[in-house]
């Protein structure tokens, strides 16, 4: 099991963005589907970003041996910590561990 399964699980947990309903009947005063669907997506991903972050944050009360043994550094998680909430810190810190560790695209599961 990896280091970051925890926040797999936790992120599974959370609602899916969906894709706009079609109404059986439309009435004039119901707000755009479509606009809905759009804020309700934005709002999933923005607590996603925050609930990685908020399970990121104790990994840096490890010391940096065990931080190694789990395939991490203190400055990639204290980066990641960092980015603005638009960026998927767990997608980025994977991202750099890879490179880091020399691994090709399709080892890390990129495309």
């Amino acid at each position: 099991m990896s280091d970051l399964e925890h926040v797999r699980r936790a992120i599974d947990k959370l609602p899916r963005p969906r894709t706009p309903l079609q109404p059986e009947f439309f009435m004039p005063a119901m707000p755009p589907l479509g606009l809905i669907t759009a804020l309700e997506n934005r709002w999933y991903a923005w607590r996603r970003r925050r609930l990685v972050r908020r399970y990121l944050l104790p990994l840096l009360a490890y010391d940096d041996r065990i931080l190694e043994d789990m395939g991490h550094h203190r400055d990639d998680i204290e980066w990641a910590l960092r980015l603005p909430l638009h960026e998927d810190a767990l997608a980025a810190l994977e991202q750099r561990r890879c490179q880091r560790n020399g691994a090709s695209i399709r080892e890390c599961g990129g495309q």
